[in-house]
């Protein structure tokens, strides 16, 4: 059963006032016929996860710019995810997986929170999985059938930013709805404006340069 728009008000405030980690609240992606040309293009887009991400960068800055960021999130994280070694997994994976489908990581970050409240293996009531409460379906659609690898860190956030943006190109760009597709609850505010909210307290602006050394 989807959670009531009164239930999922007093969890962002709840949020806000303690920073109470709620069960995953997700609602339930629709399973849809998917045309064989989409269902082909999406299997592509998920195959080749389970090896750790490798992060490549153009320039030194940009490695340090990174840097600087896994640092600040890591900061903010630290509460949800004590062990440093799980969390800059966690957040080099988002990291990767969300610019691979071409998605803002601070909108990812936010929907994880969200939907899981950052737990791994967080299950709603309708069945969906893990950080990004993917529903088993999509194994059966576009994976291998193995529902039980929708815990894996990897294939999980793959597959949930994946799917994101499907509903992304499909609602040709509007969040709004592509975000209530996602938590099956389109057309709908509470969902979008729980995870736009949430974004915000992922978002990271790089630190201006500091005045050039004098000579």
């Amino acid at each position: 059963m989807k959670p009531t728009r009164r239930t999922l008000l007093a969890w962002v405030g709840s949020v806000g006032l303690t920073g109470w980690t709620p069960q995953a609240l997700a609602g339930g992606q629709a399973e849809e016929p998917l045309a064989d040309s989409v269902r082909t293009a999406l299997a592509s887009a998920v195959a080749g996860e389970g090896a750790p991400p490798k992060l490549d960068f153009p320039t030194i800055d940009a490695r340090l710019a990174h840097l600087r960021w896994l640092g600040a999130m890591s900061q903010r994280l630290a509460k949800r995810k004590p062990d440093f070694d799980v969390r800059r997994e966690f957040l080099e994976t988002v990291w990767y997986e969300s610019r691979r489908a071409g998605l803002d990581t601070a909108l990812v970050l936010g929907l994880v929170e969200v939907e899981s409240g950052f737990r791994k293996y967080a299950i709603s009531s309708v069945g969906a999985r893990s950080y990004m409460q993917v529903m088993p379906f999509w194994a059966r659609l576009i994976g291998d059938g193995d529902a039980s690898r929708l815990f894996h860190l990897q294939t999980n956030l793959r597959f949930g930013c994946v799917i994101l943006r499907h509903y992304l190109d499909r609602e040709k760009g509007d969040l709004f709805l592509a975000l209530g597709r996602y938590n099956g609850s389109r057309g709908q505010a509470p969902y979008p404006t729980m995870v736009m909210a949430a974004r915000r307290r992922w978002d990271y602006a790089e630190p201006p340069a500091g005045p050039a050394a004098s000579r």
